[in-house]
Protein backbone atom coordinates (compact mmCIF):
# COMPACT_ATOMS: atom_id res chain seq x y z
CA UNK A 1 0.00 0.00 0.00
CA UNK A 2 1.14 3.32 -0.81
CA UNK A 3 2.28 6.01 1.42
CA UNK A 4 3.45 9.68 1.74
CA UNK A 5 7.07 9.37 0.73
CA UNK A 6 8.40 12.92 0.12
CA UNK A 7 9.85 13.05 3.40
CA UNK A 8 10.52 9.23 4.20
CA UNK A 9 14.17 8.84 2.09
CA UNK A 10 15.70 11.12 4.91
CA UNK A 11 14.72 8.37 7.22
CA UNK A 12 16.06 5.47 5.34
CA UNK A 13 18.76 4.66 8.22
CA UNK A 14 20.80 8.04 7.45
CA UNK A 15 21.57 9.90 10.58
CA UNK A 16 22.71 13.90 10.68
CA UNK A 17 26.26 14.65 11.92
CA UNK A 18 26.16 14.36 15.62
CA UNK A 19 22.17 14.12 15.80
CA UNK A 20 21.12 10.13 17.16
CA UNK A 21 18.63 8.62 15.20
CA UNK A 22 15.79 8.89 17.77
CA UNK A 23 16.60 12.50 18.09
CA UNK A 24 15.93 13.65 14.54
CA UNK A 25 12.72 10.92 14.98
CA UNK A 26 11.68 13.24 17.93
CA UNK A 27 11.01 16.40 15.57
CA UNK A 28 7.86 14.70 14.36
CA UNK A 29 4.32 15.37 16.34
CA UNK A 30 3.63 11.89 15.64
CA UNK A 31 6.50 10.35 17.33
CA UNK A 32 6.29 12.78 20.40
CA UNK A 33 2.90 11.32 21.02
CA UNK A 34 3.58 8.09 20.77
CA UNK A 35 6.75 7.96 22.96
CA UNK A 36 3.64 10.54 25.34
CA UNK A 37 1.40 7.21 25.22
CA UNK A 38 3.61 4.58 24.67
CA UNK A 39 6.87 4.82 26.36
CA UNK A 40 6.51 3.69 30.00
CA UNK A 41 4.50 0.60 28.77
CA UNK A 42 7.41 -0.21 26.69
CA UNK A 43 10.04 0.28 29.17
CA UNK A 44 8.11 -1.69 31.55
CA UNK A 45 7.61 -4.75 29.16
CA UNK A 46 10.88 -4.93 28.39
CA UNK A 47 11.81 -5.14 32.43
CA UNK A 48 9.41 -7.91 32.80
CA UNK A 49 11.75 -9.64 30.55
CA UNK A 50 14.79 -8.46 31.93
CA UNK A 51 15.55 -6.46 29.05
CA UNK A 52 17.19 -3.03 29.18
CA UNK A 53 15.50 -0.55 26.30
CA UNK A 54 19.45 0.95 25.97
CA UNK A 55 20.32 -2.29 25.14
CA UNK A 56 17.27 -3.53 23.31
CA UNK A 57 17.81 -5.41 19.84
CA UNK A 58 14.71 -6.78 17.93
CA UNK A 59 13.25 -9.60 15.23
CA UNK A 60 9.38 -9.82 13.98
CA UNK A 61 7.62 -12.35 12.70
CA UNK A 62 4.86 -12.31 10.64
CA UNK A 63 2.13 -15.30 10.23
CA UNK A 64 -0.45 -14.75 7.22
CA UNK A 65 -3.15 -16.98 7.40
CA UNK A 66 -2.89 -16.56 11.39
CA UNK A 67 -2.99 -12.67 11.26
CA UNK A 68 -0.40 -12.65 13.92
CA UNK A 69 3.25 -10.20 13.74
CA UNK A 70 5.28 -11.04 16.72
CA UNK A 71 7.92 -8.88 18.63
CA UNK A 72 10.92 -10.62 19.90
CA UNK A 73 13.99 -8.73 21.19
CA UNK A 74 17.10 -8.91 23.23
CA UNK A 75 19.41 -7.66 25.06
CA UNK A 76 22.84 -6.80 22.78
CA UNK A 77 24.98 -9.01 24.92
CA UNK A 78 22.24 -11.45 24.95
CA UNK A 79 22.20 -14.64 23.00
CA UNK A 80 18.61 -15.78 23.08
CA UNK A 81 15.32 -13.98 21.92
CA UNK A 82 12.47 -13.44 23.88
CA UNK A 83 8.81 -13.59 22.93
CA UNK A 84 7.66 -9.67 23.87
CA UNK A 85 3.92 -9.41 22.42
CA UNK A 86 2.19 -10.82 19.54
CA UNK A 87 -0.04 -8.09 17.71
CA UNK A 88 -3.32 -8.92 15.56
CA UNK A 89 -3.17 -7.95 12.07
CA UNK A 90 -6.14 -6.54 11.59
CA UNK A 91 -6.52 -6.14 7.80
CA UNK A 92 -5.26 -8.80 5.39
CA UNK A 93 -5.25 -9.21 1.41
CA UNK A 94 -4.40 -11.63 -0.90
CA UNK A 95 -4.08 -15.19 -0.70
CA UNK A 96 -1.55 -17.91 0.75
CA UNK A 97 1.70 -17.72 -1.35
CA UNK A 98 4.31 -14.81 -2.22
CA UNK A 99 4.18 -11.05 -4.04
CA UNK A 100 5.21 -11.71 -7.26
CA UNK A 101 4.08 -7.87 -9.10
CA UNK A 102 2.68 -5.11 -8.68
CA UNK A 103 -1.14 -5.10 -7.92
CA UNK A 104 -1.60 -8.77 -7.16
CA UNK A 105 -3.25 -8.02 -3.69
CA UNK A 106 -0.32 -9.93 -2.08
CA UNK A 107 1.51 -9.54 1.16
CA UNK A 108 5.23 -10.70 0.70
CA UNK A 109 6.24 -14.28 1.93
CA UNK A 110 10.29 -14.28 2.62
CA UNK A 111 13.14 -12.97 4.60
CA UNK A 112 13.23 -9.38 4.51
CA UNK A 113 14.14 -6.19 7.04
CA UNK A 114 12.76 -2.69 8.21
CA UNK A 115 14.34 -0.35 6.04
CA UNK A 116 12.11 2.91 6.49
CA UNK A 117 10.79 4.54 9.39
CA UNK A 118 8.04 6.75 7.92
CA UNK A 119 7.05 9.52 10.88
CA UNK A 120 4.84 11.00 8.72
CA UNK A 121 2.27 8.14 7.40
CA UNK A 122 -0.99 8.36 5.61
CA UNK A 123 -1.68 5.50 7.91
CA UNK A 124 -0.36 7.16 11.32
CA UNK A 125 3.31 5.65 11.76
CA UNK A 126 4.40 3.08 9.66
CA UNK A 127 7.82 0.82 8.52
CA UNK A 128 8.59 -0.03 5.82
CA UNK A 129 9.68 -3.46 4.77
CA UNK A 130 12.29 -4.20 2.00
CA UNK A 131 10.83 -5.85 -0.62
CA UNK A 132 11.20 -6.99 -3.08
CA UNK A 133 14.31 -8.30 -2.02
CA UNK A 134 17.26 -10.45 -3.89
CA UNK A 135 14.61 -13.36 -3.98
CA UNK A 136 11.77 -11.60 -5.20
CA UNK A 137 13.56 -9.69 -7.92
CA UNK A 138 14.82 -13.24 -9.65
CA UNK A 139 11.44 -15.14 -9.11
CA UNK A 140 8.78 -12.07 -9.74
CA UNK A 141 7.55 -10.25 -12.76
CA UNK A 142 10.56 -8.29 -13.48
CA UNK A 143 9.54 -5.00 -15.06
CA UNK A 144 6.29 -4.48 -12.43
CA UNK A 145 7.69 -5.52 -9.07
CA UNK A 146 5.98 -3.17 -6.84
CA UNK A 147 6.95 -1.67 -3.28
CA UNK A 148 5.42 0.14 -0.93
CA UNK A 149 4.87 -2.56 2.10
CA UNK A 150 4.62 -1.40 5.28
CA UNK A 151 3.31 -2.41 9.05
CA UNK A 152 1.11 0.73 9.34
CA UNK A 153 -1.56 2.65 11.71
CA UNK A 154 -4.87 2.25 11.28
CA UNK A 155 -6.72 -1.36 9.63
CA UNK A 156 -7.29 -1.13 5.73
CA UNK A 157 -4.42 -2.39 3.33
CA UNK A 158 -3.31 -3.64 0.09
CA UNK A 159 -0.56 -5.85 1.03
CA UNK A 160 0.49 -4.65 3.96
CA UNK A 161 0.27 -5.14 7.64
CA UNK A 162 -1.68 -2.93 9.73
CA UNK A 163 -2.24 -3.04 13.01
CA UNK A 164 -3.81 -0.44 14.48
CA UNK A 165 -2.66 3.02 15.28
CA UNK A 166 -2.26 2.34 19.33
CA UNK A 167 -0.26 -0.89 18.63
CA UNK A 168 1.91 0.81 15.59
CA UNK A 169 2.72 3.58 18.39
CA UNK A 170 3.97 1.04 20.30
CA UNK A 171 6.23 -0.87 18.41
CA UNK A 172 7.45 2.31 16.33
CA UNK A 173 9.04 3.37 19.70
CA UNK A 174 10.32 -0.17 20.30
CA UNK A 175 12.25 0.47 16.70
CA UNK A 176 13.29 3.19 17.28
CA UNK A 177 15.04 2.48 20.00
CA UNK A 178 16.44 -0.78 18.85
CA UNK A 179 17.41 1.78 15.77
CA UNK A 180 19.01 4.38 18.46
CA UNK A 181 20.72 1.70 20.16
CA UNK A 182 22.55 0.90 16.44
CA UNK A 183 20.46 -2.52 15.20
CA UNK A 184 21.02 -1.22 11.38
CA UNK A 185 19.35 -3.77 10.34
CA UNK A 186 15.43 -5.00 11.82
CA UNK A 187 14.50 -8.50 10.50
CA UNK A 188 11.70 -9.44 9.48
CA UNK A 189 10.15 -12.54 8.25
CA UNK A 190 7.29 -13.01 6.85
CA UNK A 191 5.38 -16.90 6.71
CA UNK A 192 2.19 -18.27 4.95
CA UNK A 193 0.86 -19.33 7.94
CA UNK A 194 2.98 -20.90 11.39
CA UNK A 195 4.74 -23.66 10.11
CA UNK A 196 3.96 -26.30 12.27
CA UNK A 197 4.42 -29.70 10.62
CA UNK A 198 1.05 -30.21 9.86
CA UNK A 199 0.78 -26.85 8.20
CA UNK A 200 3.61 -27.15 6.14
CA UNK A 201 2.51 -30.77 5.13
CA UNK A 202 -1.01 -29.05 4.12
CA UNK A 203 0.87 -26.37 2.24
CA UNK A 204 3.14 -29.43 0.52
CA UNK A 205 -0.11 -31.30 -0.24
CA UNK A 206 -2.73 -28.27 -1.57
CA UNK A 207 0.60 -26.49 -3.61
CA UNK A 208 1.80 -29.88 -4.74
CA UNK A 209 2.58 -27.84 -8.61
CA UNK A 210 3.70 -24.66 -7.14
CA UNK A 211 7.43 -25.37 -7.33
CA UNK A 212 8.34 -21.84 -6.66
CA UNK A 213 6.05 -21.43 -4.19
CA UNK A 214 7.16 -24.81 -2.29
CA UNK A 215 10.83 -24.16 -2.81
CA UNK A 216 10.41 -20.72 -0.78
CA UNK A 217 8.31 -22.20 1.76
CA UNK A 218 10.95 -25.03 2.45
CA UNK A 219 13.59 -21.94 2.81
CA UNK A 220 11.38 -20.45 5.30
CA UNK A 221 10.31 -23.76 7.42
CA UNK A 222 14.01 -24.04 7.63
CA UNK A 223 14.27 -20.45 9.20
CA UNK A 224 11.03 -21.45 11.06
CA UNK A 225 12.45 -24.79 12.58
CA UNK A 226 15.91 -23.04 13.56
CA UNK A 227 14.52 -19.91 15.27
CA UNK A 228 12.33 -22.39 17.46
CA UNK A 229 15.16 -24.21 18.78
CA UNK A 230 17.61 -21.84 19.02
CA UNK A 231 15.58 -18.61 19.48
CA UNK A 232 18.87 -16.98 17.94
CA UNK A 233 18.63 -15.52 14.28
CA UNK A 234 19.77 -17.92 11.49
CA UNK A 235 21.89 -16.56 8.16
CA UNK A 236 20.41 -16.49 5.52
CA UNK A 237 22.10 -15.93 1.89
CA UNK A 238 20.30 -15.66 -1.24
CA UNK A 239 21.08 -17.50 -4.21
CA UNK A 240 20.66 -16.79 -7.85
CA UNK A 241 17.74 -19.14 -8.65
CA UNK A 242 16.08 -17.19 -5.86
CA UNK A 243 16.06 -19.91 -3.14
CA UNK A 244 17.97 -19.31 -0.12
CA UNK A 245 20.76 -20.44 2.11
CA UNK A 246 19.38 -21.11 5.62
CA UNK A 247 22.10 -21.87 8.60
CA UNK A 248 22.87 -21.49 12.12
Amino acid sequence: MKVLSGLILIFIFSLSVGVSFKSEQLKYPRVRQAYTDKESEVVEMLNNHNIKIEHLNLYLRAFKHDKILELWGKNKSDDQFQLIKKYAICASSGVIGPKRKEGDLQVPEGFYHINIFNPSSTFYLSLGINYPNKSDRILGDQHKLGGDIYIHGSCVTIGCLPITDPEIKELYVMCVEARNNGQTTIPITIFPTELTAENYAYLRTSFSNNSANLGLWQDLKKGYDLFNQNKTLPKIGFLSNGRHTVEE
